[in-house]
């Protein structure tokens, strides 16, 4: 157990190495140069010179990467070019929204995904299971965004439940944040929720086949029983880690969710320093969304590891 997961640290540790390199140098050899959209088209090419010898970028390309790198690690991820401020200040005024935003899905994932997916499985074949096979087909397929501008329609301009881009700090009032938060979530939340809902009814339906199963009916118990006790522990197993990998999804499909609802969060910050060419912001949202991928992964290998016992020791 301990060897394999210091193979997967190891691994770790090199994907986000290569994330990093992958990060620094795309937005190195990009055509157009940061000192642009920071002068203007009109500045002389002393102007230039000096603004690209202040932020460091006449610097060899390996060596910038080097000094870059060295202070991500300590924290500083640099400043940037648009507000001359630190990109750690940036970024933690506007990774609350994003994190809120992922936490609520998440909750709402596992709180539709789990009943849903169990009465499937339980009239597997029947007409609730032929409902929410079809329901479920029906969120896999439409993205995310496409969910958000359809919330946005019905409950904001049609129903009037919130009023779009009429976001609300959680400091001034928690109750409408939440509730304006919420739309959102639940755009994020039910393409996965679906997914979820056909792995758990498929996991469920595998283990109601096993020789275990036949034995808990031939002591007597009925099938909710067995679904109940004895099922649902074996089948969540593939279901939790994939939900542990989802947290960190669900924050990538926020960045976009974020732009239909004008949520001040990373996605708003993402798109307007890609316009921007502000890259110091661009790769640190970057480096740091794929450092939690890399991560939930990590966890939801380790995961799955301690819950399934036929994998212990190896």
């Amino acid at each position: 157990m301990l060897k394999t997961v210091f193979k997967r640290l190891l691994l770790l540790v090199v994907t986000l190495l290569l994330v990093t390199v992958l990060a620094f140098v795309a937005f190195s050899i990009i055509p157009g140069d940061p000192t642009d959209a920071i002068l203007g088209l009109n500045a002389t090419e002393e102007q230039v010179a000096a603004l690209r010898a202040q932020l460091g970028l006449d610097l060899p390309l390996l060596q910038r990467y080097g000094n870059w790198v060295t202070d991500f690690v300590r924290g500083d991820f640099g400043v940037s070019y648009n507000f001359d401020m630190p990109v750690a200040d940036l970024l933690s005024s506007r990774i609350a929204p994003t994190l809120t935003l992922a936490l609520l899905s998440f909750v709402l994932i596992v709180a539709f995904s789990i009943p849903l997916g169990l009465l499937a499985a339980r009239y597997a074949g029947g007409v609730i299971d032929r409902v929410l096979t079809v329901l479920n087909q029906i969120c896999m397929s439409i993205p995310n965004f496409v969910v958000g501008i359809g919330l946005v329609f019905l409950f904001g301009l049609m129903l009037k439940v919130f009023q779009p881009g009429a976001y609300v700090a959680p400091t001034e009032d928690l109750g409408r944040y939440l509730c304006y938060m919420f739309f959102p979530a639940l755009a994020v939340a039910l393409p996965k929720s679906a997914m979820t809902v056909k792995m758990l009814r498929s996991s469920v339906l595998s283990e109601m086949n096993a020789d275990y199963i036949r034995t808990a009916y031939s002591k007597g118990n009925s099938k909710s029983s067995a679904l109940w006790r004895h099922v649902l522990r074996n089948a969540m197993i593939p279901v939790v880690t994939f939900l542990a990998t989802t947290i960190a999804e669900l924050v990538a499909g926020s960045i976009v969710v974020e732009q239909v609802f004008t949520v001040p969060g990373l996605g708003q910050m993402l798109v307007s320093s890609i316009g921007n060419r502000d890259y110091p912001v661009v790769q640190a949202i970057i480096v740091l969304v794929a450092a939690l991928v890399v991560l939930c992964n990590f966890l939801a290998d380790v995961l799955y590891r301690v819950m399934d016992p036929r994998l212990k020791g190896r």
